[in-house]
């Protein structure tokens, strides 16, 4: 009995489309888990710190989140690393 080629490709696919990094990213997206952030500009730093929930990004590639040191809304302009905080264990 042999199996279809089109099955074999559809396996391939699903199989591979469920990498680390795309199951991160979907995490981020539907969670408000806080995240580290450090922005650049020019080559200098510009901000050190950390959000109380999910960092969101607008088309002009500015950052938006609320600032764990003080709870004020901030909005970021830069070269940023956004790093968030590891998924709670279930």
């Amino acid at each position: 009995m042999r199996i279809p080629v089109l099955a074999c490709l559809a396996f391939a696919i699903l199989a591979g489309g469920c990498t680390d990094s795309r199951k991160a990213q979907r995490d981020v997206k539907w969670s408000d888990r806080p995240a580290d952030i450090t922005c650049w500009t020019y080559g200098t730093q510009n901000f050190a710190g950390r959000s109380t929930g999910k960092v969101e990004y607008d088309e002009g590639g500015r950052l938006s989140f609320v600032d764990a040191a003080n709870g004020r809304f901030t909005t970021i302009e830069g070269d940023c690393r956004v790093v968030y905080a590891t998924a709670p264990r279930n």
